[in-house]
């Protein structure tokens, strides 16, 4: 059964509809078969003041969730996508989901620029 603070914090904040897993039903929203779902939203959302150990702690608690998620993938999508600017969402914190947008930044400047490139030598 869901947990009311949970379901405010990530449901409101998920799309309607992602690309489905093979197995799951086509006509429900990935985040239906979150394992967070279950679980209490303040493990995957800090505190104010939150001293660092006792983040770091919750955030590992977190991403153990994290890493038995069915729809774990979809759920890190989502949160690049968006981007959510807070909690654990696929298995990253949002400092790491910071550092893999910006390296998806990088990668496509850089394929830009190798295409740019070879357009330039081939003209």
């Amino acid at each position: 059964m869901l947990q009311p603070p949970h379901s405010s914090l990530q449901v409101a904040a998920v799309p309607a509809q992602r690309a489905a897993a093979p197995d799951r039903d086509q006509d429900a929203p990935w985040h239906t078969e979150a394992v967070c779902r279950r679980d209490e939203a303040g493990l995957f959302f800090a505190p104010s003041k939150e001293p660092t150990a006792a983040r770091l702690s919750r955030e590992q608690a977190a991403k153990r969730v994290c890493a038995r998620c069915p729809v774990m993938v979809e759920c890190r999508e989502h949160a690049l996508l968006q981007p959510e600017p807070y909690g654990v969402w696929g298995g990253l914190t949002a400092a790491e989901r910071r550092v893999v947008l910006a390296r998806r930044r990088r990668r496509e400047m850089e394929l830009k620029n190798t295409r740019q490139g070879r357009i330039a030598a081939a003209g």
